[in-house]
């Protein structure tokens, strides 16, 4: 086959595994429940008196779902190849791979594809769900049709990304950064030309496409609720194209090629890296002067054999002592804490993740700044019914990415130090777990102290531009502090509790991920089917349950404890009560309900790490753990 082995043998293994069958079984239930949902919000609040009634239940569910599963497709399938790839860096497998009879092309797409076969099992396994939404009315088959094919593309587009950028670069904690940088970037950028910001840089639109319809063609977001619409709205102007939504697939696709064309032409000069070539380089010339010296004094005449080698070890001591005497640094009481600020312990590369991400904070600031001048951002404050600021249309993305950039780098903290074998050692010295985790803890907010400050600083700027009150910037102010030291907090937990460094990463970002997009998912059920928020819990105890049992299993399960459990079934009511009285324009009550349940989460997890070691090997119950 094309894709070679790699991937032939993924597609055997992987129907043996339980887990590929549970997978697509609570995503089919997950977004059933949804449906669910939506259905008893709507009943319970509306008097459904005829057809069309129903058809606009079904065209307006349809729109929620198709959005919620191509978000979870980009980033299931982006970080699941990135992490894949990563995974083998870091146990030293690619370089094996590398020395087999793989041909390029055999290696990348394989790799690739088998990191792929869960989440394109997922959008087949929906498929019959989104089918039964015809049954309501006001979806036709065509809009399915045209979902499934933007949604089944972009998950390949996005593989082929996160494979690409594990392929270039070394460091795990680099490759997911970037990936996520780059989505945000990808959309970012789309939006930007929708709104005619970047008339200036591209000047007149290829084909004298309007910007909405440029956008559309660039963006998978756009394209998916062009495609969940009844009525197209964009204009027929693409010639024999006809349509936005097939221009975005010929792009996405060329794009998918262009990525995989780039890893296959250059996986052999990226890797290894030349940081793998050093580890082998200046030890080899050490060694090799070593021996060329000790062979040098014995044959130095007239000198016994046994005083040669006496003279010869102090000599190699006296030098050894004057060169650790000349790079002397003082470590602290803390040595993690010493290692995580003073020493590049992500690889130096760790600053083009600034770069960039300062690129980024620079585009959310020119956006907020338009926003300002255009009184957008002012008018929101006076706008008791507005659900959704104009400034958070800024702001939100660049708040989701610092947090994802955060708890990267918290997982993998831990996960590094399991895959270089060097927790083993950590464990049997005198560090004491309290010195261990605030340690790790306090290096992590250090090392990314840019995506901490730099939110915070935009969200002043908005206030001191009067686009929000004082009360509203300390309440928005304490409350990312309290989500950054969670995320944080929960990246380093997962990576204690699974031994497994590719589980601990997909369920950290799974979980800050998913409870971004059920906060999301949960204001689009309320405005699209009631204003009575009062009344809607009865219909999301399902939902909210269902979150409680996922957050348990995602942190609770391996380690089971009383604080946990309250935690995990806590933090989604907490999380509903916060959006409905958000939606009532109750900030303080927010401000509380938040602090109080994510900060509880984050004791709870806390707490039982800084008093005892309890990581997770990866040994079996039959080995003497002694």
């Amino acid at each position: 086959m094309f894709i070679g082995p790699v991937f032939t043998r993924e597609a055997a293994v992987t129907p043996r595994r339980s887990k590929f069958y549970t997978y697509r079984t609570v995503y089919v239930a997950a977004l059933f429940l949804l449906m669910c949902t939506a259905w008893l919000v709507m009943a319970g609040t509306q008097i459904i008196r005829n057809v069309g009634d129903m058809a606009r239940f079904g065209a307006v569910l349809f729109q929620i779902l198709a959005p919620i599963q191509l978000s979870l497709v980009i980033f299931f399938a982006a970080f699941s190849s990135a992490s894949a790839v990563a995974l083998e860096k870091d146990k030293k497998t690619l370089i094996l791979l590398l020395m087999t009879r793989l041909n390029n092309s055999e290696l990348v797409l394989g790799k690739m594809l088998a990191s792929l076969l869960n989440v394109l099992v997922l959008i087949l396994a929906a498929l019959p769900l989104f089918t039964a939404i015809v049954l309501f009315g006001g979806v036709s088959p065509s809009q399915i049709i045209y979902v499934f094919l933007v949604t089944f593309v972009t998950a390949i587009a996005a593989g082929s990304l996160g494979s690409t950028l594990a392929l270039w670069r070394e460091k795990t904690f680099q490759t997911l950064s970037l990936t996520a940088l780059s989505i945000v970037f990808w959309l970012g950028f789309c939006e930007a030309i929708a709104a005619g910001a970047l008339t200036w840089l591209i000047g007149d639109m290829p084909l004298g496409m309007a910007p909405d319809t440029l956008a559309t063609a660039l963006s998978p977001i756009r394209a998916v609720l062009e495609a969940a619409r009844p009525f197209p709205t964009l204009s027929i102007e693409l010639g024999a194209l006809g349509n936005p939504i097939w221009l975005y697939l010929v792009i996405a696709c060329g794009t998918t090629l262009a990525l995989n064309g780039l890893s296959i032409a250059l996986v052999r000069v990226w890797n290894p890296s030349r940081e793998a070539r050093r580890d082998f380089g200046p030890k080899a010339e050490t060694q090799e002067s070593i021996w060329g010296a000790e062979h040098d004094l014995a044959q130095k005449p007239g000198k016994p054999a046994a005083e040669s080698d006496e003279s010869r070890r102090s000599e190699h001591v006296d030098a050894r002592t004057r060169k650790m005497q000349s790079n002397h640094r003082q470590v602290w009481d803390n040595p993690v804490l010493w290692r995580e600020t003073q020493t590049w312990a992500y690889g130096r590369k760790v600053i083009i993740i600034r770069v960039v991400y300062m690129l980024l904070v620079a585009a959310a600031a020119a956006a907020l700044h338009q926003l300002i001048l255009s009184n957008a951002a002012k008018s929101v404050v006076d706008q008791m019914g507005a659900i959704i600021p104009d400034a958070a249309q800024a702001l939100t993305p660049l708040y989701l990415v610092s947090m994802v950039i955060v708890n990267a780098l918290a997982v993998t903290s831990i996960t590094n130090e399991r895959d270089g074998r060097s927790l083993d050692i950590l464990l049997v010295t005198d560090l004491t777990p309290r010195e261990f985790i605030f340690g790790k803890l306090m290096g992590v907010l250090w090392v990314t102290k840019e995506m901490v400050i730099a939110p915070l600083l935009l969200t002043f700027y908005l206030w001191w531009q009067d686009g929000m009150n004082t009360e509203n910037l300390v309440f928005l102010s304490l409350g990312l502090a309290v989500m950054y030291l969670f995320v944080t907090t929960l990246g380093i937990h997962c990576g204690m509790i699974y031994a497994s460094s590719r589980v601990a990463i997909g369920v950290s970002l799974g979980t800050v991920f998913f409870l971004f997009l059920g906060v999301i998912t949960c204001i689009l059920l309320m405005i699209s089917f009631s204003d009575s928020f009062h009344f809607q819990l009865f219909p999301f105890l399902g939902f909210i349950a269902g979150g409680g049992l996922g957050l348990y299993v995602a942190i609770g399960h391996r380690n089971p404890s009383p604080a946990i459990a309250t935690a995990a079934f806590v933090v989604p009511l907490a999380t509903f009560y916060a959006i409905t009285t958000l939606l009532l324009n109750k900030n303080l009550e927010v401000f509380l309900v938040t602090a109080f349940s994510y900060g509880f989460t984050t004791f709870a997890m806390l707490i039982p790490a800084i008093y005892e070691f309890d990581v997770e090997m990866g040994r079996t119950s039959g080995q003497d753990d002694s």
